[in-house]
């Protein structure tokens, strides 16, 4: 076994290449036992397992940087740099990140999460180099798919300009999750295919070698000619254009040729660009027929390949994808927008049905929600799907593009709230902050699946822009509506009546909200639960008057307490002069959720049902504790304030 050999990227300069086959073997092997136990991304990282050997074999790892794009394809990275034996641990709660992370390793220098990011870090990382008088390396892992957005081009313009030295190392698979889009996508496709030109250029720089005595001019008329050739035969050499020495395309799986190649980069000068082909899911049967499934998965059978049985309800995401293919066969003027996420949105049956209503564009987050905004100015009613993590990338398009305009797009933000076990870079704890506050904008916020449905259709209805977020994962089961039907903007509903405490939240904590009532009916406190529904405009008459009728008010919400749904309600209240009794929001604090299973996490933030409780018995104890209390063991009365305000009694302790 050479992988209980590896504690360190210094043990495998020990190996001999025809022990770094086997060795790549094991590593496949731990990687399917993992993933098919913890859920994660599997297909990726099947993929690059001999690239990551020999590019701890070429570099020395900290001293140089090594920044995965992204880092779906970073546990390969993981296990060979020292954390091997924490591997089991992978995505569960107090165990390894699925992503790079600095706090977890010197080898991690950069935090990556959301793509295209890596040209520009290793670029910051590289000048930073530079103006320390220091000479280490940089190099930059990049995917196809991560080279259909805009920041990694800004990127490679900035570093072709500065002619710093870095290596960017182009793993080009054809796929970001799906296939990749676009017209770069294509060009890439020319190139994997130019293995004329490859050879060509190769006969052309052995005889500039062999013509080197001559002299310059010699040279310079062999370069001139090899430019000519590339040219030819490789239309626009995009990368040599902007600046890159380009370097390939080499086989990925070839560790002898990888270490090569890799080796010639680190001694040219200025910025280099390695391009690396290959096979997503390789090595496992599987992951290489069903590379879409099995880039991002749960927990499988890892002989057969079969997924674990789940909840026979439906995903948010498939009923969202439902109801907006029903909504588009009623209304020609609905259209859709992706950027390379058609499965993950639950686009791809629209996709299918109406293909010329439906736009991949690729990890093109900005232009997507611009391109919606041209598309609604020209009287169509684009749905931007997209994951809440992702839309922070298009805020200011979101603002100036849509809501400025006014203009009808529906903004469907999946994943949001708590995530799990993707951690930090995925959570969607974020979005209302960033959304409520934008002028025009209509939030909703269903509580269930069935909910979503008539929500979409809402959206859909409105004259400007919408943002509907839902959860990721299984819907609650219940009953669905045949039809959806639009819901009266700006109203709540009260899902239970009581007359001691006002419990008002929006989205799935709904049902905890439910679930924690009943946890203190036992203890006699009776409690109003009111489903929000929408987050702006809220239910302005209802809440006033519940606060006003039970004095004391608890906000949930499964996102940031800063500026999220409590901050809106305690807004309006303050707008109103309504002074409840005593009132507390629950939802995230200002930090950064970690990974770990949904549950778990939600206990430990207490947006579970007994957190809900507990918040609630505190809310009243604390007015209990403040206030002269006089009365029966079955009640009190507090002197003083509001004349017999009537609180129950309660194991407080």
């Amino acid at each position: 076994m050479y992988l209980e050999q590896i504690d360190g990227p210094e043990d495998l300069k020990r190996l001999a290449t025809e022990q770094l086959v086997h060795l790549a073997r094991e590593i496949r092997e731990e990687l399917v036992r993992i993933v098919a136990a913890n859920g994660g991304h599997l297909a990726p990282n099947l993929g690059v397992v001999e690239l990551t050997l020999a590019l701890h074999r070429v570099f020395d790892s900290p001293r140089d940087k090594i920044i995965w794009d992204v880092g779906h394809q970073c546990y390969v990275h993981k296990l060979v740099t020292g954390r091997r034996r924490q591997f089991a641990s992978l995505r569960r709660y107090g165990g390894l990140s699925g992503f790079p992370k600095r706090e977890e390793s010197p080898h991690d220098p950069f935090n990556t999460g959301h793509s295209s990011t890596s040209i520009s870090a290793a670029l910051g990382l590289a000048l930073a180099r530079d103006l320390a008088g220091e000479d280490y390396e940089v190099v930059a892992v990049i995917g196809d798919g991560a080279m259909t957005a805009g920041m990694a081009y800004e990127a490679l313009n900035h570093a072709g300009h500065l002619q710093t030295h870095l290596i960017v190392v182009l793993n080009d698979n054809e796929r970001s999750i799906g296939h990749s889009v676009g017209a770069m996508a294509a060009y890439l496709g020319r190139l994997r295919a130019s293995s004329t030109y490859a050879r060509s250029k190769k006969r052309f720089e052995q005889l500039m070698r062999s013509w080197s005595p001559a002299g310059p001019k010699v040279l310079r008329a062999a370069e001139r000619l090899k430019d000519s050739l590339k040219h030819l035969l490789v239309p626009g050499m995009v990368f040599e254009e902007l600046g890159f020495t380009y370097l390939g395309p080499v086989d990925g799986h070839d560790l002898t040729a990888l270490q090569e190649v890799l080796s010639w980069a680190r001694k040219l000068e200025g910025p280099v660009l390695v391009h690396v082909l290959t096979k997503k899911g390789k090595g496992y049967q599987p992951a290489e027929e069903n590379p879409d499934v099995f880039h991002g998965i749960g927990p499988f059978d890892a002989q057969s390949g079969r997924l674990q049985e789940k909840t026979p309800f439906p995903s948010y995401t498939a009923v969202f994808g439902r109801t907006l293919v029903r909504l588009a066969e009623q209304d020609s003027r609905v259209v859709a927008i992706t950027a390379a996420m058609a499965s993950g949105t639950g686009l791809e049956d629209f996709a299918r049905r109406f293909p010329r209503r439906f736009f991949d564009v690729g990890i093109a987050e900005q232009h997507a929600v611009t391109l919606a905004a041209g598309l609604a100015a020209a009287g169509l009613k684009p749905v931007v799907a997209v994951y809440s993590t992702f839309l922070q990338r298009a805020y200011d398009q979101v603002v100036h593009d849509v809501c400025l305009q006014r203009l009808p797009v529906v903004l469907a933000l999946d994943r949001a709230g708590l995530v799990g076990e993707d951690g930090e870079t995925h959570q969607g704890t974020f979005d209302l902050a960033y959304l409520r506050h934008v002028p025009h904008l209509t939030v909703m916020v269903p509580k269930d699946e069935d909910e979503l449905q008539h929500l979409l259709c809402t959206a859909l209805q409105l004259d400007g822009p919408a943002a509907l977020r839902y959860p990721r994962g299984r819907g609650r089961g219940v009953n669905l509506a045949s039809e959806p039907w639009p819901l009266p903007v700006g109203r709540g509903e009260v899902l239970r009546e009581g007359r001691h405490l006002v419990v008002l939240a929006v989205g799935p904590p709904v049902y905890e909200a439910l679930a924690a009532a009943e946890l203190l009916a036992r203890k006699g406190i009776e409690t109003t639960v009111i489903n929000a529904r929408f987050v702006k405009p809220l239910d302005r008459e209802m809440i006033v008057r519940q606060v006003k009728r039970a004095g004391y008010l608890l906000t949930v919400e499964e996102h940031v307490l800063a500026g999220g749904f409590g901050s809106a309600v305690l807004e309006l209240l303050a707008a109103e002069g309504v002074r409840p009794a005593a009132v507390r929001c629950l939802g995230i604090p200002d930090c950064f959720v970690g990974h770990g299973g949904p549950e778990q996490l939600r206990a430990e933030l207490g947006l579970d049902a007994r957190g809900i409780a507990r918040a609630a018995e505190a809310l009243l104890r604390s007015e209990y504790a403040a206030a002269k209390w006089v009365g029966t063991p079955r009640g009190r009365t507090r002197t003083g304030g509001r004349a017999n305000q009537h609180c129950p009694e309660t194991n407080w302790g």
